[in-house]
């Protein structure tokens, strides 16, 4: 009953902000870089069946714009499709207690100590899972656990998961790609044009991190995958350079299903027109 009604307060609540959320002072661009808005973006919603929306892990307004995304897409679809809400800041192995949490059978505070949430979820994220909950969404952690990441970036490459039980390995797909060329040379630029066999002196090679890198995106792309159902409208949160460009995550989602049809945007500060169906610049 206090789980109902929590939930019925928080549905007001955000009807409440709907007009400051139409108002949201951004700026949208479209591919070719003329003026657009965010209901271009909802617009293009109808003919996607996964919409990436990359951001700035601290980019407070960037995450508005993604709260006022969800909810446009559940008002503009949720009755004829339904609407997933993907996550890069909860990893797999914890899908079990997100889903105890939205079912209202654990506790907020269990649900967190279970789940380790990102230092600013309480600011950004969780109003978007709040609402998602009250609206019934499904709620998809998609991240590979950081462990094997960190495993995988310091042996230097995927083999490092061999001697992972048969549990851990089920929290991550059984095949992962290598990464594109597209990928490799994205991520070596990032890392400031460092060799490809090289390595930074005390950190992992080169080669290690990119592995990770691509782990993450192999896995974001299978975990949203297989929470799907034909017809759904899956909006997926993640850094920015995990789809920017289609690069990354879509590359992985490609392979796994083809014909799922795939929008990019790019948001943040530095967000810019002509890698993505939009940008929506928060500074």
């Amino acid at each position: 009953m206090l789980r109902t009604l929590l939930l019925c307060i928080l549905a007001l609540a955000v009807t409440a902000s709907a007009s400051a959320q139409d108002s949201l002072d951004v700026t949208v661009l479209s591919r070719d870089g003329h003026a657009a808005t965010l209901a271009d973006v909802v617009n293009a919603m109808a003919e996607a069946d996964v919409v990436f929306l990359g951001e700035q892990h601290d980019d407070s307004l960037g995450h508005v714009a993604q709260h006022h995304l969800l909810r446009a897409a559940q008002e503009a679809y949720g009755e004829q499709r339904r609407v997933v809400l993907g996550l890069e800041m909860f990893e797999t192995d914890v899908q079990l207690a997100l889903d105890e949490y939205a079912a209202g059978l654990i506790r907020e505070r269990d649900f967190l100590d279970a789940a380790r949430p990102w230092g600013n979820y309480a600011r950004d994220y969780r109003p978007l899972v709040e609402y998602a909950i009250a609206e019934g969404l499904p709620v998809v952690a998609t991240n590979a656990p950081k462990r094997y990441v960190s495993r995988v970036s310091r042996e230097g490459g995927l083999d490092a998961l061999a001697a992972l039980s048969e549990a851990g390995r089920a929290t991550m797909p059984a095949e992962i790609i290598a990464p594109s060329e597209a990928m490799s040379e994205a991520f070596l630029a990032l890392m400031g044009g460092a060799a490809s066999h090289g390595s930074i002196p005390g950190m992992p090679s080169v080669d290690g991190m990119l592995a990770a890198q691509n782990l993450r995106d192999a896995t974001m792309a299978w975990a949203l995958h297989r929470a799907m159902e034909s017809g759904d409208l899956a909006l997926h949160l993640d850094g920015a350079f995990h789809s920017d460009g289609g690069i990354g995550i879509p590359e992985h989602l490609a392979r796994i299903a083809p014909e799922l049809r795939v929008v990019t945007v790019t948001i943040g500060p530095e967000a810019t027109p002509g890698r993505d169906a939009f940008a929506i610049v928060t500074r």
